[in-house]
């Protein structure tokens, strides 16, 4: 693990906040997606919806523990996880279903851009327990992007 004030460390922190926000962010995207999916597929559609949100807010709790096990701060409030998210917000409770999947899509791709910057900062810092548990994070989120995409065609 590298040291208290190694520029290492601070990265590793800043890019599982990060991770942490756009985890939060895209779990309530994909729950508000859920209670609003309409149309032929609503069922399946709801179903991938709550089983992917599930997943997300699954690894919120790991996200901010490994930030806490670095002796850092964590994300605090809705706030805070606004200024640091990637996952931008979206109120249409009106979008198709098709539109929902690919948002849904695009930004699992986002926050797997986000996760590789973890495991890259990982590295970097020496902290080998978070490059490992980032792996299985990052093999998630390309699963949820995999059926999407299929979801999709």
């Amino acid at each position: 693990m590298a040291e208290a004030g190694d520029n290492s460390k601070a990265g590793l922190v800043s890019a599982l906040n990060g991770a942490l926000a756009d985890t939060v962010a895209l779990y309530f995207k994909t729950k508000n997606f859920h209670w609003h999916v309409a149309g032929p597929r609503f069922r399946d559609l709801h179903v991938l919806f709550d089983e992917q949100a599930a997943q997300l807010v699954g690894t919120v709790d790991d996200l901010g523990e490994r930030v806490r096990k670095n002796d850092e701060y964590t994300l605090t409030s809705i706030g805070s996880v606004a200024k640091a998210t990637r996952i931008k917000d979206q109120d249409d409770v009106s979008l198709t279903a098709d539109a929902m999947v690919k948002e849904l899509r695009d930004d699992n791709k986002t926050l797997h851009g986000r996760l590789l910057e973890v495991k890259e900062a990982a590295e970097e810092a020496g902290d080998n327990a978070t490059s490992g548990v980032v792996d299985d994070w990052i093999d998630e989120c390309e699963e949820r992007v995999w059926f999407l995409n299929q979801t999709s065609k």
